[in-house]
Formats: C-alpha cells, sequence, structure tokens
C-alpha cells in the first residue's frame, strides 16, 4: 500500500468513476498509449504517474500526486468541449492541482516535446493545495466530469 503525502487531501471518488477509470485504462487513445509509455514506471524523472486517475469526480488522464500535476490529452475540439475543458482546469486549479493540456497531434508528432514540458513543470514547485469552492476539501458534482457517451476516443 502507497503512503499518502503527509498534505494530501484524499479526494472522495464514486465506486462508478472508480470502475469508468478502469474501463478508460483499456481504451486508451493512441496518444495516451504513446505518453503512457514514456511516463510508466517511473520514466520520466523518477516521478511516478497514473493514467486515467479519479480524483473526485473527474477522471485525469494521467496526474503526479508528488507534484499535483494533471495531464490531460485532448483530441478534436469544438467550441462546446472547449469551455468544457476550460471549467475542468478550473476547478483542478482551484483545488490546488496545476493541469497541462495536450493536443493527440502535439503527443503524436513531437513526444520529446511534450516530455521536456512535463518534466519542466515537474521540477518547478508544486503548487499549494486550494481551498476548493466549497472549503471542503472535496471537488465539485459529477455532472462535472466526463459526457455521458465519452467512450476514451477523443479525437
Amino acid at each position: 500500500m502507497e503512503k499518502r503525502m503527509k498534505n494530501e487531501r484524499r479526494i472522495r471518488t464514486s465506486a462508478s468513476i472508480q470502475q469508468r477509470a478502469k474501463e478508460l485504462r483499456q481504451k486508451m487513445t493512441p496518444a495516451e498509449k504513446m505518453l503512457w509509455e514514456s511516463l510508466r514506471n517511473r520514466r520520466l524523472g523518477g516521478h511516478k504517474f497514473r493514467r486515467q486517475h479519479p480524483l473526485g469526480p473527474f477522471i485525469a488522464d494521467f496526474y503526479c500526486a508528488e507534484k499535483r500535476l494533471v495531464l490531460e490529452i485532448d483530441g478534436d475540439i469544438h467550441d462546446l468541449q472547449r469551455e468544457q475543458d476550460e471549467q475542468r482546469t478550473r476547478q483542478f486549479e482551484e483545488f490546488g492541482y496545476r493541469v497541462i493540456r495536450f493536443r493527440n497531434e502535439e503527443v503524436e508528432t513531437n513526444i520529446g516535446l511534450v516530455l521536456k514540458k512535463i518534466l519542466e513543470a515537474c521540477q518547478s514547485p508544486s503548487p499549494r493545495m486550494g481551498r476548493g469552492v466549497r472549503g471542503e476539501g472535496r471537488l465539485p458534482s459529477p455532472n462535472f466530469g466526463r459526457r455521458a457517451g465519452d467512450e476514451g476516443s477523443k479525437g
């Protein structure tokens, strides 16, 4: 069993979100698979990343707990999706998570630059924990999580 960081709050996640994360790990996009091969087993600077990791009502594509860093890989984005992604990013940031977004194409065509940006983020100080919208250490309603019908095919 992993030791939890002293200052890290546990964010409650429902059983359905945990099950959905497990399913998404089996349905990763080609870009997610490519990035995972470079992150898994502490391959990037010794930092531990998790894939399709539940954080409250959300499922982060990749997550590094020690750095409170969320990585999101975005497929084709239309205006509605962009607004939802921006809202999701703001909510993660309100809870003290740093979020970096990459497009599928960035990962697939320039993995070296993507890894460099991630490593630079890991080497900068971790953000302080936010108080959250409600000040209770919980992320907001699952309504802000992945949309129904989002079956892991992001692009």
